[in-house]
């Protein structure tokens, strides 16, 4: 492990301080470029999408939030309790209540974007290796569409975001800021990742706006392809890891994942929307706390798309979770469900769809260059 906290059993993770520019101008390091990830940079041809483009998706595409849930009412806790649904009896105002709800998730998304594409760009300034250079370069301009499009489809359906919670700013600050690099493909490519894809699998499936839909499968296309790159980085270190380097990488995704599921998004973190609705917040947290417990945590997990769920098995998956912290997750999930299951990840089938219709949409106009070349 070296002085400044970094983990690296690969030479292709190789980095540097992010002001010391002068080693990627070492003469040596321009001929010793990686293969690893090639293959996920060429494929960006086969999941491009412009999000200022309608032929990709239709930003202007309408939706009535008057009268029209976003999300399944039963996806929002707090109408469970009967505080809060005694004093939303009004259909109207239960609409707005639960589009309410769906603007913060959606803000969420679209902070931790904006968090992925910050911290692709730190890679840039960090790896040496020209592959795993490029390849976060390519995932940089990626997450920046990514940011484009929910910036748009907040805008279309709400007019702005709200602020950041408190526990995914703290966290994205964290890796962001960090000079280890393990932290910054844990933190992003695992555990933001992780929670984006669960969580856009489960908007995918359940929303009532078919533009929704479009999106979360469009933005699925690319996150698949960053998913890989945090499992190559697994595949590669890992094993590798003494006894004491894995020791300190687990604690720490553990310890990640114990404040994400208790704070991401609990009832804590709502307090603007019970205000905003004229609820008292203290009484909607004290009521959720009777719902929300480590049973209905457990059955809530059983659930493929479930956001932690998909959490777990990112990190069982990467050979992060040993014994040493296997009992803390299977309080809340089946271990050995997850390690049958594989390495296929919720989202895979409905990324592999979106990008068959990008290729389609892709070749067409490929086509159609190359017969306007040709006359």
């Amino acid at each position: 492990m070296a002085a400044d906290g970094n983990i690296t059993k690969d030479i292709i993770y190789d980095a540097v301080s992010p002001d010391d520019f002068e080693s990627m101008l070492e003469l040596d390091r321009y001929g010793n470029r990686s293969t690893a990830f090639d293959k996920i940079i060429s494929a960006t041809h086969d999941h491009f999408w412009d999000p200022l483009d309608k032929k990709y998706i239709d930003f202007d595409e309408p939706f009535d939030m008057e009268n029209e849930m976003l999300l399944p009412e039963d996806m929002v806790v707090s109408l469970q309790t009967k505080y809060v649904s005694d004093r939303l009896s009004d259909r109207k105002d239960r609409v707005r209540f639960v589009n309410q709800f769906a603007l913060r998730s959606f803000s969420s998304i679209l902070h931790g974007e904006q968090g992925a594409l910050n911290l692709s760009a730190s890679l840039c300034h960090v790896l040496k290796d020209q592959g795993a250079q490029e390849y976060a370069a390519n995932q940089t301009r990626e997450e920046a569409r990514h940011v484009t499009a929910f910036a748009k489809y907040i805008k279309a359906r709400w007019g702005k975001p709200v602020e950041c919670g408190p526990t995914l700013k703290a966290l994205l600050v964290d890796i962001i800021g960090s000079p280890e690099v393990y932290k910054k493909i844990i933190g992003m490519q695992m555990l933001v990742e992780g929670l984006a894809m669960g969580a856009f699998a489960t908007f995918f499936k359940v929303s009532n706006d078919p533009l929704c839909k479009k999106l979360m499968q469009l933005v699925m296309t690319d996150e698949a392809f960053h998913h890989k790159f945090g499992k190559i980085w697994a595949d590669r270190t890992i094993p590798h890891l003494s006894e004491k380097e894995h020791e300190i990488i687990e604690l720490w995704a553990a310890q990640c994942f114990q404040t994400l599921l208790f704070n991401l998004v609990g009832p804590t973190q709502q307090r603007s929307l019970y205000e905003e609705f004229g609820l008292d917040p203290d009484v909607v947290i004290a009521e959720l706390a009777t719902i929300i417990t480590d049973e209905t945590r457990r059955e809530g997990m059983k659930e493929q798309a479930n956001i932690f769920r998909v959490l777990v098995k990112t990190l069982l998956n990467a050979g992060i979770i040993t014994e040493r912290t296997r009992a803390f997750y299977a309080m809340y999930v089946d271990i050995e469900e997850l390690r049958a299951e594989g390495d296929t990840m919720v989202g895979d089938a409905i990324a592999e769809e979106g990008i068959r219709y990008l290729q389609e949409i892709n070749f067409a106009d490929k086509a159609k260059e190359i017969l306007i070349a040709a006359e």
